[in-house]
């Protein structure tokens, strides 16, 4: 049976869907003003992971993954400038071509790393109707309140509204002090703003729409969402308003999804997520990966560097989601190499399994082990690292080369490395030492070249070997493969 860390209850559980056999997932998405860096890809790949290995345990998901195109502020704690609007005074672009070019972006780098399309992706904008609904029913329940400057959460109506981070109420409150109040009429530095009037530092909005709130600064009511509000209004739009797991980096766990609790819960009174994960961040040589601190890595740099963008995901898969993950070039040279191998090794397999034979009761034993221990290391809190290690012990193992193949390509439902696709292509791979005398000797004579620095004459040979017949392609290690052309 599936078991799951549940950051709310701090403890691995069984997963239960509420449907049999359904599961509801929510991921929090990104906020689309910039490239996404390759942490944040990370985190995407991580969700992928958990889609990839409900639907192998039989399961039907659906997957919502939002876009969030409004309302997150600079400081996640409602202060500061929206970052759409910064994102277009950057480029002198308006926010919805921001929105539309970023997302463009994103969705190239997703495809690129092999990430499953989320059944819906849900754009903040195209849901303010539903979000202005869910703050007037908490304004009618007594849980939210307005002022001339914004339309709050008030957390005092809300008891166990830390539970999620463990978080001690009033050390926050004493905290936050007044550092965080931009507006005097707010009851409690923690209460949050679920609409932003467009008044106040907020006067200049690019982004506004009517609503029914009041203020003696916005008598028309209007204003933009908060961050919080929309995933709550988005969820529950599209999955009801109790869903079975709902995913998103450790950083959402102390106010973003905190916040998400206390609106959803308090407007429906029933439970909003059963299962609560969160993935832990890339870092950068031990280092915060940002792009305020100059080490938000793209994936077109990881691209620039002749890396496959499936090499980053192979690294990512090194790595439980609960886990830290250090970024060096090196770590990805060396899963590029694990990468290259695999897909050799899943070539040879094919090539060689192409005619079947009957299995040994043994050998049907063990493809059935080797099944088995992939699909408890899956069970195991989603343990991707020791499901890849499985792929490398059916490789190594005495099994027939077709059922390793057609062992590999069943695990890679979940790996998503394309297996099948490049042993297709990767069947026409050459061990040097298996060249041609005189083929071998110019590939190492190349070779040698290459080390010393002497590409324009390594160039002129790697156009002999083509006029061989072989096509030479350097890895971004430093080392070359040869295939037949």
């Amino acid at each position: 049976m599936l078991k799951l860390y549940n950051t709310l209850t701090r403890k691995i559980e069984t997963f239960e869907p509420a449907n049999m056999g359904e599961v509801s997932f929510y991921h929090c998405g990104p906020t689309v003003y910039w490239t996404q860096h390759i942490g944040n890809l990370r985190g995407m790949t991580m969700g992928d992971l958990l889609v990839r290995t409900l639907r192998y345990l039989g399961y039907t998901v659906t997957h919502v993954r939002n876009y969030t195109d409004v309302g997150h502020l600079s400081s996640d704690a409602d202060t500061g400038e929206d970052k759409m609007e910064r994102g277009a005074k950057r480029e002198g672009l308006k926010p919805q071509e921001i929105a539309d070019k970023y997302i463009r972006i994103f969705e190239s780098d997703a495809a690129e790393i092999n990430l499953l399309e989320p059944t819906h992706k849900s754009r903040a904008t195209q849901y303010i109707g539903e979000m202005i609904d869910l703050v007037s029913e908490l304004l009618a329940k007594g849980n939210a309140y307005e002022t001339d400057l914004a339309v709050y959460f008030d957390i005092s109506t809300f008891p166990g509204y830390t539970a999620l981070s463990g978080q001690n109420l009033d050390d926050l409150v004493k905290g936050a002090g007044r550092a965080e109040v931009e507006d005097p009429a707010k009851r409690s530095p923690l209460d949050f703003a679920m609409w932003f009037f467009r008044t106040g530092i907020h006067v200049g909005a690019l982004q506004y729409w009517p609503s029914p709130f009041r203020s003696r600064l916005a008598p028309d009511g209007s204003g933009f969402p908060g961050w919080h509000i929309e995933c709550s209004a988005m969820s529950r739009k599209l999955l009801g308003a109790t869903i079975d797991i709902h995913m998103g980096g450790v950083e959402h766990i102390p106010i973003h999804h905190t916040n998400e609790i206390a609106q959803s819960e308090a407007a429906s009174g029933k439970k909003f997520v059963r299962y609560w994960l969160h993935n832990e961040h890339l870092v950068v040589d031990q280092g915060k990966m940002a792009k305020s601190a100059g080490t938000g890595m793209t994936l077109t740099e990881v691209k620039s560097r002749g890396f496959d963008p499936l090499a980053l995901r192979y690294f990512f898969l090194s790595a439980g989601y609960r886990t830290r993950q250090n970024f060096t070039w090196d770590a990805l040279t060396d899963a590029a190499r694990g990468l290259i191998e695999l897909r050799i090794q899943a070539a040879r397999a094919r090539g060689l399994g192409l005619e079947r034979t009957a299995l040994s009761e043994d050998k049907l034993a063990k493809v059935d082990r080797y099944r088995q221990q992939f699909t408890d290391a899956l069970e195991s809190d989603l343990n991707i690292p020791a499901g890849l290690a499985t792929c490398w012990e059916v490789l190594k193992s005495n099994i027939p080369p077709g059922d390793k193949y057609d062992l590999l390509i069943e695990f890679d439902r979940v790996l998503g490395l394309n297996l099948a696709e490049s042993a297709e292509t990767s069947d026409k791979l050459i061990s040097p030492p298996d060249l041609p005398a005189d083929a071998q000797a110019l590939f190492f004579r190349r070779q040698e070249l290459r080390r010393q620095g002497n590409f324009t004459e390594a160039d002129k040979l790697r156009g002999e070997l083509g006029k061989m017949g072989f096509t030479v392609r350097d890895t971004p290690d430093g080392d070359s493969t040869i295939r037949k052309s």
